[in-house]
């Protein structure tokens, strides 16, 4: 049965959209806790600060230059890659408009661990739905085919130079940044056995943006 259709179609659909509405609401979240962001959203502000454009419109544009990386690295979108692309960025303008900034510690550290598990929780939803990875997770798995680099080693390493730009150019890095690097993956593992939809005999597999 194509991936397209059947009866599950509908469940799909509804997980991805909700997925990714609410992966863009957990992003907000986690900026607003100010004690440092993911490593896009990290390189995200620090280009805000030098362009004027929104934390959204900005991340829809690093998705769009992602997708474009995903040509020589002969990756192939699904919907889903293009949804994640357009849909996260206005969902986190969303969020940010409506979560306050400038909060106190407490409330701050509450506002990254709520954002932390909105994520995990959208990302279980979106990739349960089986419509194609997010941008960054194909360049991953594209540069990982091309070189024969262990996955690892190449989600480190784009990581890694991600937030160093971001940084530079005056992104959020701090605790949270390493809390989300340490935190994510077992979440998000966690996540996308609890919402993957079975297409066919094997539900597909897949990781965080």
């Amino acid at each position: 049965m194509s991936a397209l259709h059947g009866r599950r179609l509908p469940r799909r659909t509804a997980q991805l959209l909700l997925g990714l509405f609410l992966y863009g609401i957990g992003i907000a979240f986690m900026v607003r806790g100010q004690i440092g962001a993911a490593p896009w959203d990290v390189l995200s502000q620090g280009i805000t600060r030098h362009v004027p454009l929104s934390f959204g419109v900005v991340t829809i544009l690093i998705s769009l230059v992602v997708l474009l990386l995903w040509i020589p690295l002969r990756q192939k979108p699904g919907i889903g890659t293009v949804l994640n692309a357009v849909l996260v960025g206005p969902a986190a303008d969303v969020g940010l408009a409506l979560i306050p900034a400038d909060q106190p510690l407490w409330l701050r550290i509450c506002f990254f661990v709520i954002g932390l598990l909105v994520l995990s929780a959208a990302t279980g939803l979106y990739i349960g739905a089986q419509f194609g990875p997010g941008p960054r997770d194909g360049l991953m798995t594209g540069l990982h085919k091309r070189t024969g680099w262990r996955i690892w080693i190449v989600r480190t390493g784009i990581e890694v130079v991600i937030v160093a730009v971001g940084w530079a150019l005056g992104g959020n890095v701090g605790i949270g940044t390493v809390a989300f690097a340490l935190l994510v993956g077992p979440l998000c593992q966690y996540f996308m056995r609890v919402f993957a939809v079975p297409i066919g005999r094997q539900p597909q597999k897949g990781v965080a943006r």
